[in-house]
């Protein structure tokens, strides 16, 4: 389980009986593609410099554990981001923390409904949009609460050997991968016949 803070739900006053802070909202915002930590570490650096802490609240990346089985058939536990390439603020929008945000290094824009300027020429530019309470809830209720998705480097046709489970030490031959249920499904040979089974990924290791 992911132990993400409760804090990162925001929920509505309604819910909490509690008044949130006036005006902040969630807003996601665009970044350079990798650059997702880098991001956030500099603007939680020039929100305390430039003195904007009441209006930008949180920083967030949005994460949800995985496992990841390596060829040796070793685990290797890490986080995978739910959005790539975004990260989510929780602030109080105005023009000052509107260019706080806007101008910290790999920062591309928010998230939002681009509009024509009148006096400028050009594409205009983009009016950032609020996300909902309910998106909000969604997003990080999966991420505290998902359980470790599997993963493994396996396809089509990769050797494998059964590590553990009914069929234990039977070497076979994969023919379907399900990342989505970190289930593969092999052939086999089971009492002289091949026979096609389904195992999880942690059951297995990739042979050669």
């Amino acid at each position: 389980m992911n132990s993400a803070p409760d804090e990162l739900y925001e929920a509505t006053p309604q819910e909490e009986g509690i008044e949130a802070p006036k005006g902040a909202r969630w807003f996601a915002v665009q970044v350079a593609s990798g650059c997702e930590k880098r991001v956030k570490a500099n603007l939680e650096q020039r929100i305390q410099t430039l003195d904007v802490a009441d209006r930008i609240l949180q920083v967030e990346i949005p994460q949800t554990p995985t496992v990841k089985i390596r060829k040796d058939g070793s685990k290797q536990h890490s986080e995978e981001k739910v959005f790539p390439g975004y990260v989510l603020v929780r602030m109080e929008m105005d023009d000052e923390s509107w260019q706080v945000v806007k101008n910290t290094p790999n920062v591309i824009n928010f998230v939002g409904a681009e509009q024509k300027l009148s006096y400028r020429r050009g594409r205009g530019h983009v009016k950032p949009l609020p996300l909902s309470f309910t998106e909000v809830e969604r997003i990080f209720k999966q991420a505290r609460e998902q359980e470790p998705v599997v993963k493994a480097h396996l396809s089509p046709g990769d050797k494998i050997i059964v590590l553990a489970g009914p069929f234990k030490d039977f070497e076979g031959e994969v023919i379907e991968v399900s990342p989505e249920r970190s289930k593969l499904k092999a052939l086999l040979s089971i009492f002289g016949r091949t026979t096609p089974v389904e195992l999880e990924f942690n059951q297995v290791q990739k042979q050669g």
